[in-house]
């Protein structure tokens, strides 16, 4: 596996940092986030299934940079 770092929340400790980066072997990207919450997964789930081996996980607007470098990286390396 080979993750390529894009950055964590810039106003995180190092306890609660959600992060992304770009898994270039699997072509995917890769998010650590916080856990939704009941009610945010029950909205999801009546807006279409969430299946065994998915997950559902929040990230701050403010990591929209770190997103962005992400998915400009997977872009430049012509990943569908």
């Amino acid at each position: 596996m080979s993750l390529t770092f894009f950055g964590k929340d810039p106003q995180s400790d190092d306890k609660d940092c959600p992060s992304v980066w770009v898994d270039d072997e699997a072509r995917e990207f890769v998010f650590q986030g916080w856990d939704a919450l009941e009610e945010l997964l029950a909205t999801c789930r009546a807006q279409g299934p969430v299946p065994d081996g998915e997950s559902v996980v929040r990230l701050p607007f403010k990591m929209a940079d770190q997103i962005r470098k992400a998915c400009d990286a997977a872009a430049a390396h012509g990943y569908d």
